[in-house]
């Protein structure tokens, strides 16, 4: 029996989060813990197969802790840089990266990454 890898799906939250100006910014850390919370809920939305949910969060989210079933990394830097790596070091599995960074979906699709926009994760009526 053939088991394939879950589809390693990496959440830029920044730019998710971003994406809809409900006020995000005043309080970072607290959308990216909605996200976080959406995530474990829905998962990925249209994917029927197994995922690995990884949220990358930066600046005034870091800290933003894991819940079963979406692991968060805080970004020591760049959270552009650290989804990179994170990438480049699961390649040979599936990898999907959720952003509208153009630059970032250019990095990582030289690496082989799907890229996906915000709306794959965002609220139905966000």
């Amino acid at each position: 029996m053939d088991v394939s890898p879950a589809l390693l799906v990496i959440v830029d939250a920044a730019n998710v989060v971003g994406s809809v100006p409900d006020g995000w910014w005043r309080d970072r850390r607290g959308a990216a813990e909605r996200l976080r919370d959406r995530l474990a809920a829905d998962g990925l939305p249209g994917h029927s197969g197994p995922v690995e949910l990884v949220l990358v969060v930066e600046g005034a989210a870091r800290g933003v802790e894991p819940v079963p079933g979406v692991r968060v990394e805080s970004a020591p830097g760049s959270g552009d840089d650290h989804i990179v790596a994170l990438v480049a070091r699961a390649d040979g599995r599936p990898r999907l990266v959720v952003t509208a960074d153009r630059e970032l979906r250019r990095r990582v699709t030289e690496l082989g990454a799907g890229v996906t926009g915000p709306r794959a994760v965002r609220a139905p009526n966000a």
